[in-house]
């Protein structure tokens, strides 16, 4: 596996190091899109930062951390074949890659403390997309995303 991409903003800068240093404690690279100090910042730069790099191919999987973990999840999903999700428990993070394949996490420092972030961050590298029942819906949602990109419409396929 190639490198773990990672970012934040400056809510969630502690975080991030502390996620970092585990991460390589896990015998994991990291690369860190930023922030790198505690100064306001806009988070969709970072969050764009990342997904972009995951989906041109950089990177297999990303760590976005923000004060909720929503706005990250939110402006990720924006970038074309990206599936960002938040993860606050551990059951969403196992579910996050085994149900729909994510490339991103996304965690809330002002959310959950630094230890269940690192529990789940080992969660989330240890699960891999089973397929199964959840392909046929991942496929949909990628169909839906170039239905959009294309210029289609809003409607729900039967």
């Amino acid at each position: 596996m190639n490198k773990i991409a990672i970012g934040c903003d400056e809510a969630a800068f502690d975080l991030k190091q502390i996620i970092i240093e585990h991460m390589t404690h896990l015998g994991y690279e990291t690369e860190d899109y930023g922030v790198y100090n505690k100064d306001a910042s806009l988070y969709p730069d970072t969050a764009v930062k990342v997904a972009a790099a995951i989906a041109a191919g950089k990177h297999d999987r990303g760590i976005l951390l923000c004060g909720t973990g929503i706005g990250m999840a939110i402006t990720a999903n924006k970038v074309p074949g990206i599936r960002a999700a938040v993860c606050h428990d551990s059951f969403s993070a196992e579910r996050a890659r085994k149900s729909n394949n994510a490339q991103i996490m996304t965690m809330g420092a002002r959310v959950i403390g630094s230890e269940l972030a690192k529990q789940l961050v080992e969660i989330w590298m240890n699960s891999e997309f089973q397929g199964g029942g959840s392909a046929s819906k991942v496929d949909r949602i990628m169909e839906y995303e170039r239905d959009f990109i294309s210029g289609g419409t809003i409607a729900c396929k039967e």
